[in-house]
């Protein structure tokens, strides 16, 4: 009698690579910045989101004898779906001197190749959720235009910041932590008259992230500079003209913790495979597999700036 083995059964995983690859951030990617991953135990089921509950004072004196207090974080919210992103990356037997496996140093850069590949695909799905207008109250976004644009000798950059400030702590009691703001937001801010003001005494160098952050009292600037190219061959950014601010947990021990997003990764993923060699290409071939879904747990304490630039 034969039976049939399940997936996990026949895949075999090459562990050096595959922790290599779970390592892997590229640094023009900056959406997990928002999105930090956290891995789930299944392919499918409802995103944990979070309410004013998950932000609010408790009280947590106990009488001798009364019942002890119990407080739940989050509740189960949207459904999610993991999508599997699936590249094999090859080493040809010429890059290898023989015909055996080659050394671990070319092998991981292969699948550093393939890992851009599906991390910027990655990158492109949490900029679309993040700026996306629909997915913020009215209280949560703001369209700047003409004067009011960064760019603009009168756009006020500092103040829209300070509003997204309040708005989220109004919301959730807790300040954003995080800015991730695109390139041309980021350049528009940057050379801002108010701002360059603000520093003309302080420094003669450029104004970087870090001297923003601490202009607008957040812990962490980031520029999402990434661009995509069209079948057509036209370029554009990833995170278009928007800035986006979020509180989201520095290290995260898991989907139960209050955040902006997570991204939801299969436990043990991206995983490498072992390679196995192709006649025809006369290649060594690493499939190299993701499974996750970026989601949005706490939209109360994001908000979206659009067009500052």
């Amino acid at each position: 009698m034969t039976t049939s083995m399940s997936n996990a059964q026949v895949r075999v995983i090459d562990p050096i690579l595959t922790t290599h690859a779970q390592g892997y951030r590229h640094p023009d990617y900056v959406g997990e910045t928002l999105f930090p991953r956290v891995p789930v135990a299944v392919s499918g089921g409802r995103v944990i989101e979070f309410g004013l509950e998950s932000f609010r004072r408790y009280n947590l004196r106990r009488a001798p004898g009364a019942a002890t207090q119990r407080i739940s974080f989050g509740y189960a919210g949207k459904p999610f779906a993991l999508v599997q992103d699936a590249l094999e990356a090859t080493v040809p037997r010429e890059h290898s001197r023989e015909a055996q496996v080659p050394g671990i140093n070319l092998a991981a850069r292969a699948v550093n190749m393939v890992l851009k590949v599906v991390t910027k695909s990655l990158e492109e799905e949490q900029a679309a959720i993040a700026t996306a207008t629909a997915n913020y109250d009215a209280n949560h976004k703001v369209t700047l235009s003409a004067g009011t644009k960064w760019s603009a000798a009168t756009g006020t950059p500092s103040a829209d910041i300070e509003a997204g400030k309040e708005a989220i702590r109004a919301s959730t009691g807790a300040y954003p932590n995080v800015a991730l703001l695109s390139a041309v937001a980021f350049a528009a801010a940057k050379n801002n008259p108010a701002v360059v003001e603000r520093f003309k005494y302080v420094s003669k160098d450029s104004i970087t992230t870090e001297m923003l952050a601490a202009l607008w009292g957040i812990s962490r600037v980031v520029v999402g500079g990434a661009v995509t190219v069209s079948d057509g061959g036209a370029f554009a950014d990833i995170w278009g003209n928007n800035a986006v601010l979020a509180y989201v947990p520095s290290s995260p021990a898991g989907a139960e913790e209050p955040s902006y997003g997570y991204t939801y990764t299969l436990d043990g993923h991206p995983v490498v495979e072992q390679p196995y060699y192709d006649n025809n290409a006369k290649s060594w071939i690493y499939p190299v597999t993701m499974e996750r879904s970026p989601v949005l747990s706490g939209i109360a304490s994001g908000y979206l700036i659009q067009n500052p630039a």
